[in-house]
């Protein structure tokens, strides 16, 4: 499942971290790469223990946990601390899958990866190139989102970052374990409650709510690890 989640920063959100990242010391992006991944990325990064990161990253976790679309997709267990990159001139990051367990700088950041998240500080007016590729059962999907946006995608996933021809592409990227561990639980369950949402604001005394909705919380019930 690939989900758009849109203005998940406010635009006076994103002007305040871009003033901070564009003022921020990079680094080789590489140091957060697996010994696969850093033969096709081509990025630089802000340092994970650094203010500016831990700054920044507590203010996107304070926005997803206020972000209904956010929790009903990913039915978060764990969030990876954030981190961000920047793609230049000649930047790319090849086809790789992400590593399945994540371990950050305190022992109680290891998670597994069932989702990646990318959450865009560039417009794509200015960039070219640096669209985030993703393949599954149905091609190849190539994202490129509003600044505050953000795109939720299985980690399981063959993923690339196309090269950068022009610009500049400054984003987050992190993972995240869900309660449901499988995509297709994860799938149904968002499904389910669009639906169950969608049907309770346009017919609020519908006699389906809440028999749809204690359906959506039983398959909760049997499918959630905590």
């Amino acid at each position: 499942m690939l989900v758009r989640i849109p203005n998940v920063l406010t635009p006076a959100e994103v002007a305040h971290c871009r003033q901070r990242l564009e003022a921020a010391d990079w680094v080789d992006g590489r140091v957060t790469a697996g010994q696969g991944s850093a033969k096709v990325k081509r990025n630089t990064q802000l340092p994970e223990e650094g203010e500016v990161a831990t700054e920044l990253g507590d203010l996107i976790l304070t926005a997803l946990e206020a972000n209904p679309m956010f929790v009903s997709a990913a039915l978060p267990s764990r969030v990876f601390p954030p981190l961000f990159n920047r793609y230049g001139p000649g930047d790319g990051f090849g086809a790789h899958v992400d590593n399945a367990i994540r371990q950050g700088l305190e022992a109680e950041t290891r998670i597994r990866t069932d989702l990646s998240c990318t959450l865009f500080f560039s417009g794509p007016e200015e960039y070219d190139g640096g669209e985030l590729a993703i393949d599954d059962t149905y091609g190849t999907h190539r994202v490129k989102l509003a600044a505050g946006d953000m795109v939720l995608y299985p980690s399981t996933s063959l993923h690339a970052v196309t090269n950068v021809t022009r610009g500049y592409r400054y984003a987050s990227f992190f993972w995240l374990q869900s309660m449901v561990r499988e995509d297709a639980q994860r799938t149904l369950l968002f499904d389910l409650d669009r639906a169950i949402q969608g049907l309770g604001a346009d017919h609020p005394e519908h006699a389906s709510v809440v028999p749809l909705t204690g359906i959506y919380h039983n398959l909760l019930r049997r499918w959630a690890e905590i």
